[in-house]
């Protein structure tokens, strides 16, 4: 013990952490926390040549995250004087007599105490075939940099067919990786040798929940599935087989089988080890040398190895207590798991599998929505145990912290889709787990606000820790905090910025009373004055054209607007925006279709069929919009919106009008919907869907606004969502007439409009609503607050005073200058836009291919000039 004790000296001891990962850091955090005296002089050995970083984000990497967006914590603590990060040093040898260490980099390390966070590796199953140029672990930032490049060589390579993936393995690690691929639109085969996916965290039913969502993301799914070799052609990966004796084409393969202990130095040093790898460890984390210390993937604590990171980090706080005199222990391994996995929310937390004696489930199974939740219960069914979620996890923060203790409701309510989430109890115990990454407990939240007078989310983060790591605590870290606040007698703030102290909602009904329309004036009258600011600017032209439906770029309204809006077009990746015409439900002639064929061929312009049934045209210089609007305008359409937070598209299956199961007429109310609604600007985008059947052809059941047809009518559906966090609309009202469903619609819409924040979908808004969707039944409906009258007016202005954008653009000089490439040169094209041709159709170059002589000219796919 006396080795790692305080110290009386005035030098600082030497504390030598091998391995630079998330548990590295936790650990070096803790000491420099905690250590106020300076006690010990931290040093990081890190094989990697980068800062500890957030591996269980790696996935991120794909959707544009550079290496360094992935880094731990506040990068000030490697400037600390008590701590020296060496990067790309991985330690070679140890010499527990000399008590000193060997780097990679020729130098000796001397160290009091030792400890070692070495982490695990990617293990490859030994397949023939595993070291082919193009199979692939997945563990590191290298690795998956490795991975993305290799694909994009191989689309430069054969860029007339799409690579194919092969995933070995159907965890945690496996998903991430099948979410990569899918990520660089690889087409991908997961195999898993159990018989469903994720299966040391789900059971069969939530595997097969989980492998119908992600077959449906277009994921091909092997259970019950051995890999026997991978083949290849030219060195390179070419195919899997199986033992069944199947194959399939692979261009690339990713081995995702699980990890191993990085023990080697260990074991070389004579350390003890466990019979399946690891550093033994005690319950203090100390190894069979007192001066060493082992923490993380490595260490084998009670015959096990954890693979998470929950785990580690409480091996982190018990060594840290350790090193500065406390006697802590390791509390057991919190297994709780929440991830998004292919944008598929997956959640495991306590005894999921119902191991315990006397357990009762409560399971929620929805095939067609995708959804599996299971709460293991105690058999009096008060008491928590566990649980399962797969296709919706919002529950998870409420109910995680509620393991071991009576729920405070029916336990059923956690499960229903109109309850999901919701019985949060936030009159938790000061004990509850809130954060198990960081071992935060509610009170320690709470006692951020109440005795260190964190007044914000922000504020609480950084004193407690909460909601640092994985971040799927937030929602409940907030509630804690705004609770504590509202208790103390503390107004919570909801300013729309430093400019309005009102809410959006609250300007909203202000600038409707007032019946200000200039931004200047709004400012002056209920804001703090001045220019305002990129919030509060496209936040009041939003309001103004909502209220008013006046020209979003007519008086002061066009400096307001953010980049799409201040040229009513969407601008793409390379400059260039695209024009998306208006084809209400979906629905349009042939004489329709040959005159937006003309526009695209005349500009040359890559066309796509969009998700909302609509044509897309690309690549159009901003000079070049009006020109192109005049042709699709003389042609019979109009601005479909799509750059605008306002109606975007009203989907519709063909509905009775020809198919043989549908019911009512799906496509004119698709028609009557979009041409009411066009132009309806919103707190955000608005999506509506029309299904002539129960079949569901034109998914409303994932839009804001929902319609499926009955026998007898319409039932209606609000409040879903697609996008990062998609959302199931919920049923409203059953068997309305068309008048009776239009009315409604109105009144939501509305609603909705004027009380929302900023940038919310209907879902959150809905989640936010007090007394839920009841609530609002009762609102719109029933006229519970007496303003339908109000409502409905407002609507019937909208519909009233609606003018195409782009026809009124056209007939205004003063607007049409500003679609210049440039302002001193109005009548001079931008030349830098590059092409290149690609299944037929021109896309934007990449950097490599700009001076290449495959550019397009001419008229090689259509008039660039």
């Amino acid at each position: 013990m006396e080795d790692t004790m305080h110290s009386e000296s005035t030098a600082p001891r030497r504390l030598l952490i091998i391995g630079g990962g998330m548990v590295a850091r936790r650990l070096t955090d803790a000491i420099r926390d905690r250590d106020q005296a300076g006690t010990w002089q931290v040093t990081v050995l890190a094989e990697e040549p980068r800062a500890p970083y957030d591996r269980v984000a790696l996935t991120t990497y794909f959707s544009g995250r550079a290496p360094e967006d992935l880094a731990l914590g506040d990068q000030a603590l490697w400037n600390d004087p008590l701590v020296t990060l060496r990067r790309g040093v991985a330690a070679t040898a140890i010499d527990r007599s000399e008590h000193h260490v060997t780097g990679s980099d020729g130098r000796t390390y001397p160290y009091d105490a030792l400890v070692l966070a070495t982490g695990s590796y990617a293990a490859k199953p030994p397949v023939p075939g595993n070291d082919l140029r193009g199979a692939f672990v997945y563990r590191t930032v290298d690795d998956v940099a490795d991975l993305r490049q290799y694909v994009e060589d191989l689309r430069e390579r054969s860029p007339e067919r799409s690579p194919r993936g092969v995933v070995v393995g159907g965890g945690l690690l496996g998903l991430e990786a099948a979410g990569a691929l899918n990520a660089l639109a690889v087409a991908t085969t997961v195999v898993e040798f159990a018989d469903r996916l994720m299966p040391l965290q789900v059971d069969a039913g939530g595997g097969e929940a989980l492998r119908r969502l992600i077959a449906g993301l277009g994921v091909d799914v092997r259970t019950s599935t051995a890999t026997a070799k991978v083949t290849g052609e030219r060195g390179r990966v070419a195919a899997m087989h199986f033992a069944d004796g199947s194959h399939v084409r692979a261009d690339v393969v990713v081995f995702a089988t699980g990890v191993r202990p990085r023990d080697e130095l260990a074991r070389s040093t004579g350390l003890e080890v466990g019979e399946r790898g690891g550093v033994i460890v005690d319950e203090r984390c100390r190894t069979s040398d007192p001066a060493v210390w082992a923490i993380g993937e490595v260490a084998c604590i009670d015959g096990r190895c954890w693979g998470i990171i929950a785990p580690g980090y409480a091996m982190a706080e018990v060594v840290a207590d350790n090193l500065l005199g406390g006697a802590a222990t390791f509390p057991g391994a919190d297994t709780a798991t929440k991830l998004k996995l292919l944008g598929v929310d997956v959640a495991s937390f306590g005894d999921a599998f119902s191991t315990g004696e006397n357990c009762l489930d409560v399971v929620m199974s929805d095939p067609v929505a995708g959804v599996y939740k299971k709460l293991v219960l105690s058999d009096d069914a008060r008491t928590l145990r566990g649980g399962l979620l797969v296709g919706d996890a919002r529950a998870y923060a409420g109910l995680r912290p509620m393991l071991g203790r009576p729920l405070p409701g029916d336990p059923v309510s956690y499960l229903v889709p109109e309850q999901a989430g919701a019985p949060v109890a936030l009159d938790l115990p000061d004990d509850a787990a809130i954060c198990s990454c960081n071992n935060v407990a509610a009170g320690t939240v709470r006692g951020a606000v109440t005795e260190h007078h964190c007044t914000d989310l922000a504020a609480v983060k950084a004193c407690t820790r909460a909601g640092t790591s994985c971040g799927s605590c937030l929602p409940l870290v907030k509630k804690l905090v705004t609770t504590e606040l509202e208790r103390a007698g503390i107004e919570v703030s909801t300013a729309l910025c430093e400019h309005f102290a009102l809410s959006r909602a609250e300007l909203f009904d202000a600038v409707r009373v007032t019946e200000l329309h200039t931004f200047t004036e709004i400012i002056e009258r209920h804001g703090t004055g001045g220019r305002g600011c990129d919030i509060c600017r496209p936040v009041v032209a939003s309001i103004l054209a909502s209220l008013f439906n006046e020209h979003i770029l007519g008086g002061d309204r066009g400096s307001l607007q953010d980049t799409n809006d201040h040229v009513m077009a969407n601008l793409q990746k390379d400059g260039s925006y695209s024009v998306v015409p208006r084809i209400p439900g979906g629905e349009v002639t042939p004489e329709g279709l040959i005159a937006i064929g003309a526009v695209a061929q005349e500009f040359g312009l890559y066309t796509k069929i969009t998700g909302g049934q609509r044509i897309d045209l690309f690549g159009a210089r901003i000079d070049q919009l009006p020109q192109i609007w005049r042709k699709l305008i003389d042609a019979g359409f109009e601005s479909g919106h799509a750059y605008g937070k306002s109606l975007r598209t009203v989907k519709s299956c063909v509905g009775s009008t020809w198919c043989r199961y549908g019911v009512q007429d799906s496509v004119g109310l698709a028609i009557l919907l979009e041409l009411r609604y066009r132009g309806l600007r919103s707190p955000h985008k608005l999506k509506l869907g029309v299904s002539g059947c129960a079949r569901e052809c034109a998914e409303a059941r994932g839009k804001d606004v929902g319609v499926i047809a009955t026998e007898n009518g319409w039932n209606l559906y609000v409040a879903g969502n697609g996008g990062f966090t998609p959302r199931h609309a919920q049923l409203f009202a059953e068997d309305l007439s068309t008048e009776e469903l239009v009315t409604a619609i109105d009144r939501f819409l509305m609603f909705y409009i004027r009380t929302a924040d900023r940038l919310q979908r209907t879902a959150p808004w809905l989640d936010a609503y007090e007394g839920g969707i009841d609530a609002l039944r009762r609102v719109v409906l029933e006229d519970s607050l007496g303003i339908a009258d109000d409502l409905d007016d407002a609507m019937s202005r909208h519909v009233g005073s609606y003018r195409d954008e782009w026809a009124a653009a056209l007939d205004d000089p003063e607007t049409l200058a500003r679609f210049a490439s440039f302002i001193n040169a109005p009548e001079v094209p931008d030349d830098s836009f590059a092409y290149v041709a690609e299944r037929g159709q021109p896309r934007p170059a990449r950097p490599d291919e700009r001076t290449s002589a495959v550019l397009i000219a001419g008229t090689t796919l259509g008039v660039r000039s």
